[in-house]
């Protein structure tokens, strides 16, 4: 099942989170990586700037999150995390399915440009990189996040944010 997460579950959010996050050690650079990879007021942090966690539940037990946030003209995915123990069964894609289709405009991720797990996993999903140049002026409109960040990060989009930039002129 597939659902919003409710605030009573914000200590499994972030443990899915952490747990998740081990697969970026070593791949990210070393500078990027903390332990924990999200502290609990930085979870706060993103919360109350307007990241929605919905979770996927397997017989009541939360084992996947994936947030969403609509900033100006876009949703942004944000923290896609599955526990370690239950990835690779489609879980991911099934929480991204249903964020899609929740999504009020054209939607974009950000993620480290070194984990092509989780690029190939989007491009599966119809999302295409969009160039390095378009790259850096997304995360700096959409996102907070530190310059060390964007030096190191890829953003995906999907076909709606392409024919939007494309009549807009703006190139991809």
């Amino acid at each position: 099942m597939i659902r919003p997460c409710k605030a009573t579950e914000f200590e499994k959010i972030c443990e899915i989170i952490n747990d998740g996050a081990g697969a970026y050690k070593g791949i990210i650079p070393a500078d990027c990586w903390k332990e924990p990879y999200m502290s609990r007021e930085e979870l706060q942090h993103e919360m109350h700037e307007g990241v929605v966690f919905w979770g996927y539940y397997d017989r009541g037990e939360l084992i996947g999150v994936m947030g969403v946030q609509n900033v100006q003209d876009v949703t942004l995915i944000r923290h896609a995390y599955v526990r370690t123990a239950k990835r690779n069964q489609g879980i991911g894609g099934k929480l991204l399915s249903r964020l899609r289709q929740k999504a009020t405009g054209p939607v974009l991720i950000g993620t480290w440009s070194d984990a092509v797990w989780a690029i190939r996993f989007y491009e599966r999903h119809g999302f295409r990189t969009v160039s390095s140049e378009k790259k850096d002026q997304l995360l700096k409109k959409y996102w907070s996040v530190p310059k060390r960040q964007i030096e190191t990060s890829v953003v995906l989009a999907d076909n709606a944010w392409f024919r939007s930039a494309q009549r807009a002129g703006g190139g991809a």
